[in-house]
């Protein structure tokens, strides 16, 4: 099972790069920041993309992501930019989680005064995903959408990966499809009372979809995102060790916890959390 983090963008600078550093040398595949102007209201909350530049200047072998990026107040084309800007900066380490974002009054949902309906939010995502994916593959790229468009941008040439990576999280069928036909990785986030059968089920219809579009499900990454469910994740190596066997008979395949918070629901003793981390370097 590989091991992520997420991390929390709200202290001073200093310590910022302090914990990114210490997330590198705990040995973490990957760490992860949500995109978010402010999230449950906690501000100040750093801007994602420049986190994430300023990560990739202090660490050298950690894959840098977030998790995930949405429609809700990033249109395509300055976001192309900064994640060609990060993946130069931090030698291609770049993993782009993205998502379709929250409604209206969670998750920066009505920032752009209008709450979308839920058949809205999703043409907007797979419409903001296929711009994304021809700015970052194509050259003098030009599209007319319903949401966005485009005339004469060229943003590809000089990414260190061909592509960074698209990690989609995706629940429902509309949503797997796009992860199958554009994702080269898939992010589960289960919000029911039984979230081990809410994955199993999910695994199975996103299985049977890479099916149908010609894809190696086994190939894709499959990243569990914890901490919101109850589940006692943090809680000692061993409840760690019990959960992670679970999901990984389920099909997962990566898994990311939060970086222990003191004073919020994330919060866990960083003698366990580093005890689990020392079990996965």
């Amino acid at each position: 099972m590989n091991l992520h983090v997420v991390l929390w963008p709200i202290h001073d600078w200093p310590a910022m790069a302090d914990t990114w550093r210490r997330a590198e040398e705990l040995g973490f595949v990957g760490g992860w920041v949500y995109d978010h102007l402010a999230w449950r209201g906690h501000t100040p909350w750093d801007d994602a993309y420049a986190s994430l530049a300023a990560a990739a200047a202090v660490t050298s072998r950690i894959r840098l992501g977030t998790l995930v990026t949405s429609p809700n107040f990033r249109t395509p084309v300055p976001t192309a930019s900064a994640i060609r800007t990060i993946d130069r900066i931090s030698g291609g380490r770049l993993t782009l989680g993205i998502g379709a974002g929250g409604s209206a009054h969670t998750s920066d949902g009505d920032v752009l005064d209008r709450d979308w309906t839920k058949r809205e939010r999703a043409n907007r995502f797979e419409e903001w995903v296929s711009h994304l994916d021809a700015l970052l593959t194509g050259e003098s790229v030009s599209a007319a959408g319903e949401y966005w468009s485009i005339r004469d941008v060229t943003v590809a040439p000089g990414l260190v990966q061909q592509r960074p990576p698209f990690w989609i999280a995706a629940g429902g069928p509309r949503g797997m499809r796009l992860a199958a036909r554009l994702g080269q990785g898939w992010v589960v986030n289960p919000v029911t009372d039984d979230p081990a059968e809410e994955v199993r089920g999910q695994v199975a219809r996103m299985e049977g979809i890479c099916s149908d579009a010609g894809r190696d499900f086994s190939a894709m990454p499959r990243l569990l995102l914890t901490g919101f469910t109850g589940e006692p994740w943090l809680a000692s190596a061993a409840a760690y060790d019990d959960l992670a066997g679970r999901y990984a008979e389920l099909g997962i395949t990566d898994v990311a916890i939060h970086w222990p918070r003191p004073g919020s629901e994330w919060d866990a003793d960083t003698a366990v959390f580093e005890a689990i981390a020392a079990k996965v370097r």
